[in-house]
């Protein structure tokens, strides 16, 4: 019995301990927690606004934050908002939100076709047509029908619209850091 009372010992003596792994062995380990504290296991290294508390939320998802806006450009991107609305909810109901389409309805509302560089880098214009972003669906990558526009108010203000089978949208927010007008997919 001794020996089976030494094994219950020895195996009870560690309860409520957090114990090193093999990749901290040496470490000072910490001390036990109460469950009685309330403590409901969240990461203490919670930011504020980190969407669901993991850690470094902000930082690995800040180029989905859009830039901010200064009110006099808020109050621009929403008048021009207003204008590309109306073109949209036509095209929506005429079944019609190819990119090609798109552009050539915007177009005329005064906005100048933005281009870019040979690397990419923006050269001149304001609007930008595109499809829409492809995701990766039943084992291979699908491009929806349906096109994404962006338009550059000002440097600190954006018109980010779409148009798809299902419905279209407008709204107005600040440019991302990395893709412009445009919200960036996941993954980085």
């Amino acid at each position: 019995m001794t020996g089976l009372a030494l094994v219950a010992v020895l195996c009870l003596n560690g309860c409520g301990e957090q114990h090193a792994t093999d990749s901290t062995a040496g470490a000072a380990t910490s001390s036990p927690r109460s469950s009685a504290s309330g403590a409901s296991g969240a990461s203490p290294y919670v930011e504020p606004g980190a969407g669901d508390g993991a850690p470094h939320y902000n930082e690995n998802n800040g180029y989905r934050r859009p830039g901010d806006m200064s009110p006099a450009s808020a109050r621009d991107a929403a008048k021009e908002a207003d204008r590309i609305r109306p073109v949209l909810k036509r095209l929506w109901e005429q079944k019609k939100w190819d990119p090609a389409t798109v552009r050539a309805a915007l177009v005329p509302l005064g906005y100048e076709e933005g281009r870019t560089g040979a690397k990419g880098e923006p050269l001149d214009g304001t609007l930008t047509v595109r499809a829409m972003f492809s995701r990766y669906t039943d084992g291979h990558e699908v491009t929806p029908e349906g096109a994404l526009v962006g338009l550059r108010v000002h440097d600190d203000a954006c018109v980010t619209a779409f148009v798809q089978k299902s419905n279209y949208g407008v709204t107005t927010n600040g440019p991302y850091l990395e893709t412009g007008c445009f919200e960036p997919p996941y993954g980085h």
